[in-house]
């Protein structure tokens, strides 16, 4: 057997090294590194940059002129009803109560309510137009209502998951195979990070008046890609990261010699195994060193003027609301992170539905606004990206007193970021049922190929080989919407 194959020869190799022999060949490598600086220290600037963790992405340029920099993504986990929110159907109410059509679902695909008898049920919520837009919103999102000239509503979205994981597995990855890597970790990939103190993917969640669906990490993993990728959940509570600090009795400068020496053994065998895990190892290092004085920064609300918090609805700052989780996104945005995550659950609503929504809705409304306001009035709107929505939908049939899972048709908003303003794109039939091949459906593969181009990325371009194919976020699919773009 060839010995430069066979993994227990540079095992072996490995333990017949001596003290002497490592300290000799450090010593060597130490004069090397020393040399290089003194006659070009440019030489060592990919190194630094390395184990600073910081990444310039894979895009040596975008494809074209990007309007983005960064996506605040506030996920209503459970599935918003759109005929609760954003897609009036007076005809649906006319039919309240009675047998919904079988032409609209024979052969259709349902969650809970196959083989039972489908009843039409209609909105309890009015809906009025809003703004010089003219936008349809429903009266239980007020505070939504004041920003519809600052949002494109999308109602001709449709999924193919029909249960809450591999439906929030979809409109993350492109797929409901566990393993692939999120919408977020695809833009740290094609991109990279604009802060070298922060993640450049953070997630922080809340939880609504119950039922609660868990939302699992993998939601936010990197899947194939590098782990340096992956988001980092924040939490919503105290301090957003464990352990930040010192243990007691540790300097700074300790901290800072033991990463340094950490950085340095990690780098022998990044050079020995060429593993990119290793280089994340070593960024991740520098990366937590770095967020010991960064974290509790950022995490300090009490900075903020009491006018900003009112904006918001906070009532305590840092208790863990989806308000606090607003307005720490925009903090988060202000330092440079990428793509952050704001999961609310509480929408689920199988039972309940009038009571459910009016509660759940009273916790997003006002702070999903003021987002908007707040980024606006500090002129980020422009190059942040935000989005609004759940995983799917809900059916326009009754379940008991709620509504079940629907793929067909949803609606989601979104705003900023290079996307028109104060327009409607996209509509569904006249009870709701499925959206309109009108050519401004969506599809969760549009929507993500979509989002890419307001990064001024080309989505087929978007490219990562692994185990012998090419893989991207939007599959072999996606479409832009080109008629939503500014």
């Amino acid at each position: 057997m060839n010995p430069f194959t066979d993994p227990h020869f540079f095992r072996a190799q490995q333990q017949a090294w001596s003290r002497r022999t490592f300290l000799g060949k450090s010593a060597q490598a130490l004069g090397a590194l020393a040399l290089g600086s003194l006659i070009n220290p440019r030489l060592l600037a990919g190194t630094a940059q390395a184990g600073a963790g910081a990444w310039p992405g894979i895009l040596p340029a975008p494809h074209f002129p990007p309007r983005a920099k960064r996506v605040i993504h506030l996920c209503m986990s459970g599935g918003p009803s759109h005929l609760e929110t954003f897609d009036p159907k007076p005809m649906l109410n006319k039919l309240h109560g009675q047998p919904f059509p079988e032409s609209f679902t024979k052969g259709q695909q349902l969650a809970q309510l196959q083989n039972t008898v489908l009843l039409a049920r209609g909105s309890t919520y009015g809906f009025s137009r809003c703004g010089l837009s003219g936008q349809m919103i429903s009266d239980v999102l007020p505070y939504t209502q004041s920003i519809a000239d600052d949002i494109c509503i999308i109602r001709s979205m449709h999924t193919e998951q029909i249960n809450h994981d591999p439906a929030h597995a979809f409109m993350n990855t492109g797929s409901a195979i566990k393993g692939r890597p999120s919408m977020g970790s695809w833009l740290l990939y094609g991109l990279g990070t604009e802060t070298e103190n922060l993640p450049g993917f953070v997630v922080l969640m809340s939880n609504g008046p119950g039922p609660d669906q868990p939302v699992s990490a993998s939601q936010w993993s990197a899947g194939f890609l590098p782990s340096r990728f992956q988001g980092v959940q924040f939490q919503s509570k105290g301090a957003p990261v464990h352990y930040v600090g010192n243990p007691e009795g540790v300097c700074q400068s300790t901290q800072r010699q033991v990463i340094d020496e950490i950085a340095q053994l990690n780098g022998y065998q990044a050079d020995a195994s060429l593993d990119p895990e290793v280089q994340t190892r070593v960024a991740q290092y520098e990366l937590a060193f770095k967020m010991q004085t960064s974290v509790p920064d950022l995490a300090d609300l009490s900075k903020e003027p009491q006018s900003i918090l009112d904006m918001y609805g906070i009532k305590t700052p840092g208790d863990g609301s989806f308000a606090s989780n607003c307005l720490l996104a925009r903090r988060l945005a202000e330092r440079g992170t990428r793509f952050i995550q704001l999961y609310h659950r509480g929408w689920d609503h199988h039972a309940d539905l009038d009571n459910r929504t009016k509660l759940v809705a009273g916790l997003v409304d006002q702070p999903s606004a003021a987002l908007i306001k707040d980024l606006k009035q500090r002129g980020m709107l422009d190059d942040t990206l935000v989005l609004w929505g759940g995983e799917f939908g809900r059916t326009p049939m009754g379940q008991g007193t709620g509504r079940d899972h629907h793929i067909n048709a949803f609606s989601v908003w979104m705003a900023g970021g290079g996307i028109k303003p104060g327009i409607s794109w996209g509509s569904t039939d006249e009870l709701g049922y499925k959206y309109l091949e009108d050519g401004q459906q969506m599809h969760v593969h549009d929507l993500h190929a979509t989002m890419l181009a307001t990064f001024g990325i080309d989505h087929t371009k978007l490219i990562y080989r692994f185990q012998g194919r090419d893989f991207r976020l939007t599959d072999v699919q996606g479409k832009v919407a080109k008629g939503i773009l500014a």
